[in-house]
């Protein structure tokens, strides 16, 4: 299987503003919580917030998938 080079850049593009979205909400939230760092509980907060539902559930599956691989 492959992408059309048409396919990819609208693929790309819409990773890059679901990444901006999450980033924005996750920045919003370690300010109103009053912290100077982001961690793993304000990222999920935010995919909550800006994802639909089962999205969301997907994402932070492979999120968690990730963070454990990550620290181990």
């Amino acid at each position: 299987m492959s992408l059309s080079g048409r396919t990819v850049k609208v693929l790309n593009s819409f990773v890059n503003d679901v990444f901006e979205r999450v980033a924005t909400e996750a920045a919003s939230i370690v300010r109103a919580n009053k912290k100077r760092t982001l961690d793993a509980r304000a990222v999920q907060t935010a995919i909550r917030v800006v994802l639909p539902a089962e999205l969301c559930r997907h994402g932070i599956a492979e999120a968690s998938k990730a963070l454990n691989a990550a620290t181990r």
